[in-house]
């Protein structure tokens, strides 16, 4: 690489072509599970006022993570780190206009002043998802549906990668009964999200240095260590019975460890991991949430979503050999210029194809047949055509399938219906 070629912006993202063909994979996968249960796809601004998130996000998000400026007229702005809150004002601006159940999807980028690292950028493409009004274990149920069956569309098998669940008002019942008061619940639940992350000694330590009681810690851990505490839950009874009903029970389990960070969760909470490479990573995360619109502004309104960024989830696919094979041309027909003087007929016969519903690369100038047909197979295109004195002669086109190396001549009328046989048979 040329010394002197300006660097992108440290942890943004370039996607050349078959990074791009990876994304709009993704996209339509998770368009077709979102659509598949009716939901609408939607977007908002890419530049928020920070006021939006101070209040409900976490302070961590605001003054560590976000990408903060003042704008030239005072307003502190950010780039928008996520987009539940932007959900909510919108819904709370036409509350009253809406037929409920609402149900929204979207995919967009959005920014993180992270570390940059292996499945972490400053930049990256996220997929949000959310059913707003009705409030039960079944509604809960259905988004944890749409993201297994985004996971199944991409090949990924439940050894491979698993929704695991937990209960907001549960973990509270239970820390009612440690003893843990109120006030510490927020350091208690941010001391849980630490643990998959920390050996059992570190955390343990970590958790008697920040506070917390032997009594209290020997509490938790068993609390922890409960996998059948849902089993006591009613809403986590009824969850795990929609889920049954709806297929898709293989791919979830529960885990009291699930607490989620963010402030404004409220009920169940859930997280997707890909299990492949024998330590939990995380795909996607989300829950229910009770109290955002209340705080935007608009009426108390119940909602349940996640949201899945694209970098982790294309690494996934990568290392379990799931990502769709790389076709370097959206075009398979080649159009071949024999020589100047046939060059504008070229062009006519391409336009013709284009017509008859056909993607169709002209090559850009007189060469080498050998050379042309040499691109067409580097771009991984299917067929080419030839149009030189004796077929314009003749009225005809010499038509050549790339993949099994026939050649034949068609008439002129009959190329676009030749054509396409080829490419139906491939």
């Amino acid at each position: 690489m040329a010394k002197n070629i300006i660097p992108s912006v440290k942890g943004t993202r370039e996607f050349y072509p078959e990074e791009m063909a990876l994304r709009n994979f993704l996209y339509k996968k998770m368009c077709e599970a979102s659509e598949s249960f009716g939901y609408q796809e939607w977007d908002a601004p890419y530049l928020e006022t920070l006021e939006l998130y101070a209040a409900k996000s976490g302070e961590e998000l605001v003054q560590e993570q976000a990408f903060t400026f003042e704008d030239r007229g005072g307003t502190r702005v950010t780039l928008r780190p996520e987009l539940t809150l932007s959900l909510a004002r919108m819904i709370a601006k036409k509350q009253r206009q809406l037929t409920y159940p609402v149900r929204w999807w979207s995919f967009g980028p959005f920014w993180r002043y992270e570390r940059p690292q292996k499945g972490r950028s400053r930049e990256f493409f996220q997929w949000n998802i959310d059913m707003l009004g009705p409030d039960s274990p079944e509604a809960d149920a259905e988004l944890i549906a749409v993201a297994i069956k985004f996971m199944k569309s991409v090949g990924l098998e439940p050894e491979q990668a698993r929704v695991y669940v937990n209960n907001r008002q549960l973990m509270d019942s239970e820390f009612d009964k440690l003893g843990i008061p109120t006030e510490s619940r927020l350091n208690i639940s941010n001391l849980v999200d630490r643990r998959s992350k920390m050996k059992a000694d570190a955390w343990a330590k970590y958790a008697l240095e920040n506070g917390l009681s032997q009594e209290h810690l020997d509490g938790l851990i068993a609390l922890l260590e409960n996998k059948d505490l849902w089993k006591e839950w009613e809403d986590l009874r009824r969850l795990f019975a929609a889920l049954d009903a709806l297929g898709v029970r293989e791919y979830v389990e529960f885990d009291p460890n699930i607490v989620r960070g963010l402030l404004y969760y409220t009920g169940t909470v859930f997280e997707a991991f890909d299990l492949s490479g024998g330590v939990r990573r995380a795909i996607l995360g989300g829950g229910r949430y009770g109290n955002l619109l209340a705080d935007v502004g608009g009426d108390p309104l119940s909602g349940i979503g996640f949201a899945m960024g694209d970098v982790v989830i294309g690494i996934v696919l990568a290392e379990n050999d799931l990502l769709p094979a790389f076709t370097p041309s959206p075009a398979p027909v080649l159009v071949t210029i024999f020589d100047k003087e046939f060059q504008q007929a070229s062009l006519a016969l391409s336009a013709e194809l284009r017509e008859a519903g056909l993607n169709v690369i002209n090559y850009p100038e007189p060469a080498k047949i050998g050379k042309q047909f040499k691109f067409a197979n580097a771009m991984g295109m299917k067929v080419a055509l030839v149009l030189g004195a004796d077929e314009v002669e003749s009225g005809q086109v010499a038509v050549k399938d790339l993949i099994s190396g026939e050649q034949v001549k068609v008439a002129r009328a009959d190329v676009p219906e030749k054509v396409h046989q080829i490419l139906a048979s491939e």
